[in-house]
């Protein structure tokens, strides 16, 4: 479970700054915004105090648009209240600023902004991923705050036809909410207009990424075209499957630095899936917010630990290789150059044993120091894991079962997978247990020599293994992206 990077910094205001907003927040609970105060007193302004917030794109990411997104639905100005679009602007990054006073008693919000002012989004807010490209959006992107898995079943009667409308249309609102336009299609019966469920924020780093399951090419009539790469992955041990949380037609994987853009996408993408294609079964998880750390760090998963040291990194010289499926001899899988297979896993974490074990036993579970990542061979977080070194009692520093040592590729023959996951928490159960986990995303461009070997290794005396539980799988084999006037799949489904 060794591959998620955090990356949004967010700026922290100086000493003055922040002393001069406590000072206000005092005379406001004091009452000096009383009825004697002018309107102009009861405002709280941040012209010279507004701070920055840094994109944070690692190299290879996904291009972001450092300009401020198209305003819409700004309130009028001089109407004396505060817009949804300006309360964004200077405090959609709360971490950046916390320039939102609640007045005593609650009944009145001061915002950091003039009524007359037009703030621009945030960073979060105003970043934008491409839809267009040589792939698709959301595999190599960085990791964003929330994220929702859905898969459909296509419905009964509809084939290649139906399938290849679906993803036109699929491809085009993909392209519009990526963008933060809205999806209203401008229907004469009123019936397509947007949700309005995002008006206000901007793209917020939205992706919106298709994949094609197994039995898509039966339902299709493209059996021929199917990949070897999509035959069914092999039974492990320690498997729990729910057959009815698993595989699907079609997989969508969204993701968004923002709840409700990111609930935005899925609803729009549920909504045009009709009467083509029926949800199979969906998956809601997160990550940590943009900003949420003093400087960009390795996210850490629902057990604690650095969760992504080791992933491929887009700069190394074999990550083409590793991820994306190349251009082949075979005409019958052209439409998959460029593309890669996601293999996902829901993957519950039994957190109630887990926490039992002292930090000392959880760190020889996974093999590194559970405070910042390190290896326990010695070190930093980036430190190379030196899987012969020994302590002076002669005992392996990195116990020979570790999961860190079983999944790590010098013990695989260099097998690899980009991975790109988010946690989940599915509720409480009746008898207290926590549903609660990782929705284990990774990408290669061959599971053969990806996710199956490694599992295998890991099914077979992984230290980890008494500690979660996966229950849920599913294979998709994901497009290339869609050139310019294009669709996602189109070279397959108009072959």
């Amino acid at each position: 479970m060794e591959g998620r990077r955090d990356r949004a910094y967010v700026g922290h205001r100086s000493d003055d700054h922040r002393q001069e907003r406590e000072d206000r927040l005092s005379r406001i609970v004091s009452g000096n915004s009383s009825k004697k105060s002018s309107p102009r007193s009861r405002r709280t302004t941040a012209g010279n105090g507004r701070t920055s917030v840094g994109d944070g794109n690692g190299k290879g990411g996904a291009g972001r648009s450092k300009g401020n997104a198209p305003s819409k639905g700004d309130g009028t100005p001089g109407s004396g209240s505060i817009s949804r679009r300006r309360l964004l602007g200077t405090a959609g990054a709360a971490g950046a600023t916390g320039l939102v006073l609640g007045a005593a008693g609650g009944a009145t919000g001061y915002a950091a902004a003039r009524p007359d002012e037009r703030t621009a989004l945030t960073t979060v807010g105003a970043a934008q991923v491409t839809f267009h490209g040589k792939h698709q959006p959301g595999i190599t992107t960085p990791l964003q705050a929330r994220g929702h898995l859905v898969a459909f079943d296509l419905a009964p009667g509809a084939g290649r036809k139906e399938a290849a409308v679906l993803m036109r249309r699929w491809s085009d609102v993909a392209r519009r909410l990526m963008a933060g336009e809205p999806t209203d299609s401008g229907s004469a019966d009123g019936t397509a207009h947007d949700t309005g469920i995002a008006l206000d924020a901007g793209p917020s780093s939205l992706t919106i990424t298709f994949g094609f399951g197994g039995t898509f090419f039966e339902r299709t009539g493209l059996v021929d075209h199917r990949p070897p790469g999509l035959d069914p992955l092999p039974p492990f041990s320690a498997d729990h499957i729910d057959a009815k949380r698993s595989n699907g037609d079609l997989w969508v994987q969204i993701g968004a630095d923002d709840a409700l853009v990111a609930f935005h996408a899925l609803r729009a993408v549920q909504k045009e899936a009709a009467p083509a294609a029926r949800v199979r079964w969906q998956m809601n998880g997160f990550n940590r917010s943009p900003g949420a750390t003093a400087q960009p760090m390795t996210a850490r998963n629902l057990m604690g630990q650095v969760d992504g040291t080791n992933n491929p990194k887009p700069a190394d010289s074999d990550f083409g290789r590793r991820v994306f499926v190349p251009a082949g001899t075979d005409t019958k899988y052209d439409w998959l150059a460029g593309g890669s297979y996601a293999v996902v896993r829901r993957i519950r974490m039994l957190l109630d044993d887990w926490e039992k074990l002292p930090v000392q036993r959880q760190e020889q579970v996974i093999g590194r120091r559970k405070k910042d990542g390190a290896p326990l061979s010695g070190g930093t977080e980036t430190t190379a894991m030196d899987l012969d070194r020994a302590g002076p009692d002669g005992k392996l520093l990195i116990p020979d079962n570790a999961h860190a040592r079983i999944s790590s590729p010098e013990k695989n023959s260099g097998a690899a997978m980009l991975r790109r996951p988010f946690s989940y928490h599915d509720g409480i159960a009746a008898d207290g247990s926590l549903d609660a986990g990782l929705l284990f995303i990774c990408w290669q461009a061959d599971p053969l020599r990806g996710f199956v070997p490694v599992q295998r290794k890991l099914d077979r005396g992984d230290a980890l293994s008494p500690f979660i539980r996966h229950e849920a799988s599913g294979l998709f084999a994901v497009p290339g992206g869609a050139a310019d006037g294009e669709y996602v799949g189109q070279r397959l489904l108009e072959s």
